[in-house]
């Protein structure tokens, strides 16, 4: 188990946390919360390692192997399932040894390693990578891609990737849904749940945290709390924490004013002066109770658009996409569809599928290739880019950002635009002091996403075209950001991995995929079982395509060669069955052994760990049999080809 007694861990010279005590379990999926700066990544840094604690005492058990996402950006050339499976140290340390033991003709040495390979699935390592990068919302084809030819973001899945790869027994992720689509993100949430390990995780989406942890850990004014259940079981018992604190600070308050009241009446009377000296003594005695000191919060609101054209915008036989050395390359074709006033729009779709391209081609960003988009009288769009800094300059500060959209605008938008109405104007988005000044490439993605809502509010559009505006915003702000759409009387297009966000905002979705857009008949719960069962289907035509074997037809001069070939072919998939028919073999006698103990009088604690045991040994006999039948047929499809070549 994780301990932690009596704590201190500083950041300079301040103190996030103060003599922090307790206990997580093997096993349990705990989610780490607390406002930005508590102490969150601080805390990370102290379980992996690399950073110490400054007073107190923690453990952490030895043994225990962790995964975790590198956080800087991988430089490489080499395939993307290659990198991926790296990931599993284990597996690469046993086939280093393997090279080691056959260049020095050890055949002992060999023999111990392929058992170690085969317990360590080596057989089956290389589908296990492909299905993380697959699940993550890679396609088939790119699965050799170069791990450089990809961008950013995706180079970033691809680290979430390794990190699942790795063998471990506690996983540490900070913000892994940060570069996901929700097709993605609902792939890892399942992936996250059969996971067996000790898990922490800090995140800002409530249903991800909802989904996936049992424990919370909530950080605030230096001090670590453990409470039991997901987010939202937490909120509840913080909620009812906060107002016992409440109710007993001001009775509290009550007795010191009372006590107080006697001792300044009495003091100076010389027979009441020994109660007065008791009365002081029972206040110096009292343990103050803090005063309720509620998370700041923090709220926005859209202005009232200048007017509300109707429809909005009519798009008639269009397509959208983008052109390549002169050439247009169509996403999304035969688009029909009005945007009304007032519509609340979700869009859905898998990775690739054209939601942005739709989202930017709105937004004027990018031009349309073909058909009609005609806009409403006084449309006025408000836009919000999935990377926040294709709409910010990285040199300018906060105030030269609202100048220059006040200029932009003109005398006539209606809105103030002296630099002091726009400082007071970015203060109410918590741009206070000398943030104002500070150049915007400094700044935290959150800060940075606080900028543009800022701009875009300030021009009072009457459409709204959100793309991921949630990346880098905390739980408070998305709060902030879901009620204000809310009370918006214009209109609303939004693409986002937030769950609860579209939940809140939109009461209908459209789906963007194999080139259309068209309503999804359906809610959020019914996308999500689509994404499963897609993400199962594309993992298992991956599997076919890989596994099955080329059937080609030979003539009858070369049936010699392709009779060898066939048989080269069948020597990997004998030599994988060999290795789990021993570890089945291997498996059986820990099973029976398991069995007759259970027979035998025990500790009721010694009944409960062979069954367990027993379970997991029945579970992996289960997944080695279909295995076995799948390589069996295999090698029966490539031996039949063989006698008939």
């Amino acid at each position: 188990m994780i301990t932690l007694k009596n704590v201190t861990l500083r950041r300079s010279a301040k103190v996030l946390l103060n003599s922090a005590t307790v206990t997580l379990n093997p096993g349990e999926k705990v989610g780490l919360v607390g406002r930005n700066g508590a102490g969150k990544s601080t805390l990370f840094a102290l379980f992996n390692g690399t950073l110490h604690e400054d007073g107190g005492d923690f453990s952490i058990p030895k043994a225990w192997r962790m995964g975790q996402v590198a956080q800087n950006m991988p430089e490489t050339d080499e395939p993307a399932s290659t990198f991926v499976l790296e990931g599993d140290t284990r597996l690469a340390e046993l086939r280093q040894r393997l090279l080691e033991a056959e260049a020095s003709g050890d055949g002992m040495e060999m023999a111990h390693v392929y058992t170690d390979l085969a317990d360590a699935g080596d057989h089956d390592a290389l589908p296990r990578a492909e299905a993380l990068i697959l699940g993550l919302g890679f396609s088939v084809d790119e699965l050799n891609n170069p791990v450089n030819s990809f961008s950013g973001g995706w180079r970033m899945r691809l680290q979430l990737a390794r990190a699942l790869m790795c063998p471990s027994d506690i996983l540490l992720l900070d913000e892994p849904t940060n570069h996901l689509d929700l097709d993605a993100l609902v792939w890892l949430e399942a992936w996250l749940k059969r996971y067996s390990g000790t898990m922490i995780v800090i995140s800002h989406d409530r249903e991800f945290l909802d989904a996936i942890t049992d424990v919370t850990l909530h950080i605030d004014q230096a001090k670590l709390t453990r409470y039991g259940g997901n987010y939202s079981a937490f909120e509840i018992l913080r909620a009812q924490q906060m107002e016992l604190q409440q109710a007993s600070f001001s009775k509290q308050q009550d007795k010191i004013a009372h006590l107080q009241k006697f001792i300044t009446r009495f003091k100076a009377q010389a027979s009441k002066a020994k109660q007065a000296q008791s009365r002081v003594k029972a206040l110096e005695r009292m343990e103050k109770i803090a005063p309720l000191l509620a998370d700041a919060e923090f709220t926005f609101g859209f202005k009232e658009p200048n007017n509300l054209p109707n429809p909005m915008l009519a798009i008639s036989e269009a397509s959208f996409g983008y052109t390549v050395d002169e050439q247009p390359k169509a996403i999304l074709q035969g688009i029909s569809k009005s945007v009304l006033a007032g519509q609340r729009i979700g869009i859905l779709g898998a990775n690739g599928q054209g939601k942005s391209t739709l989202v930017k081609t709105i937004a004027r960003t990018m031009p349309q290739l073909g058909g009609t988009m005609t806009e409403g009288k006084g449309l006025n769009i408000g836009y919000f880019a999935q990377q926040e800094l294709d709409v910010l300059r990285p040199l300018d500060n906060p105030l030269e950002h609202m100048i220059r959209l006040a200029k932009e605008q003109g005398p006539n938008s209606g809105e103030p635009s002296r630099e002091q109405d726009l400082r007071s104007y970015l203060g109410s988005f918590n741009f206070t002091g000398d943030m104002v000044k500070q150049a915007v490439g400094t700044m935290s993605g959150g800060e940075k996403a606080r900028l543009v809502l800022a701009m875009i509010v300030w021009q009072r559009p009457n459409l709204l075209l959100l793309d991921e505006p949630t990346n880098h915003l905390d739980l408070a702000t998305r709060e902030a950001l879901a009620m204000a759409l809310n009370e918006f009387e214009g209109t609303v297009m939004l693409v986002s991995h937030d769950r609860s966000l579209l939940r809140a905002v939109c009461d209908e979705f459209w789906m963007v995929g194999r080139g259309k857009v068209e309503p999804f008949d359906g809610d959020l719960d019914d996308y999500q079982k689509y994404l499963l069962e897609e993400s199962k289907r594309l993992r298992e035509e991956a599997k076919e395509a890989t596994n099955k074997p080329p059937v080609q037809k030979v003539s009858t001069e070369l049936a010699p060669q392709r009779k060898q070939q066939l048989a080269a072919q069948a020597k990997p998939f004998k030599k994988n069955l060999a290795q789990i028919e021993e570890r089945m073999s291997q498996l059986q006698i820990q099973k029976m052994a398991l069995e007759h103990k259970l027979v035998a009088p025990m500790a009721t604690q010694e009944i409960v760990q062979a069954s367990k045991d027993l379970g997991t040994v029945n579970s992996e006999l289960e997944d080695l049999e279909i295995k076995w039948l799948d390589l069996s047929e295999q090698i029966q499809h490539i031996e039949s080809n063989t006698t008939t070549a």
